[in-house]
């Protein structure tokens, strides 16, 4: 195999790659690599349609992560919704996704109990999809995190930073502070104003 061949196949395989991703930043951003791929390969062997085709290509992946990348902390792309925690639709997100969120969260039970009575609540929304799910536990003045979830489409993004920049939302309850779960992985914290604290994260309000 030559090293054409393998420009050829390797962006072939990225682009068939690409398609299986859920994150709709990383689709866009690996699609957009082998459409570029794709078009130096067709170039060299001047197969011009083609060239054609992947160059328009990039050009959409190009505008949709520019638009992705722009609304990623823009207020005004999401919209925060304060639910009870009973809430129909609230735990239908949570049964739905129950083996994601244990994937990110183990100690918080979406498939049973779920929000419970006195918690806090929080749908994300972009449009109209969920993108995310913040449930607090009052601890006095403290807004105990009790999940924090987003919906694999949005995983490259942190949809939980709104009801965080939204601070009235949480001081209107008479919290004062946020911290965070210690068994959360892959937590995003230390880059929304959170500060470290043992195992935990927390937030002065």
């Amino acid at each position: 195999m030559t090293w054409l061949d393998a420009l050829g196949w390797g962006g072939s395989a990225l682009l068939v790659f690409s398609l299986m991703q859920a994150r709709v930043l990383r689709f866009r951003a690996l699609n957009l690599l082998a459409c570029l791929i794709l078009i130096v390969f067709n170039a060299i062997l001047g197969i011009w349609p083609m060239v054609a085709m992947n160059a328009v290509l990039s050009a959409i992946n190009v505008w949709f992560l520019v638009k992705l990348l722009r609304d990623r902390h823009d207020e005004a792309a999401f919209e925060v919704l304060e639910v009870r925690p009973d809430d129909a639709y609230l735990n239908y997100v949570l049964r739905r996704n129950a083996a994601d969120i244990a994937t990110f969260q183990p100690d918080f039970d979406a498939a049973g109990l779920g929000a419970r009575p006195g918690d806090a609540a929080y749908v994300v929304q972009k449009g109209d999809e969920t993108v995310g799910v913040v449930v607090i536990e009052p601890d006095g003045e403290t807004a105990r995190v009790r999940l924090d979830y987003v919906t694999p489409r949005f995983r490259d993004f942190s949809p939980g930073e709104f009801v965080w920049r939204r601070s009235h939302l949480l001081r209107d309850r008479g919290f004062r502070r946020v911290e965070t779960s210690p068994r959360m992985v892959g937590a995003y914290y230390d880059r929304v104003g959170f500060s470290r604290t043992g195992d935990a994260y927390v937030l002065e309000l």
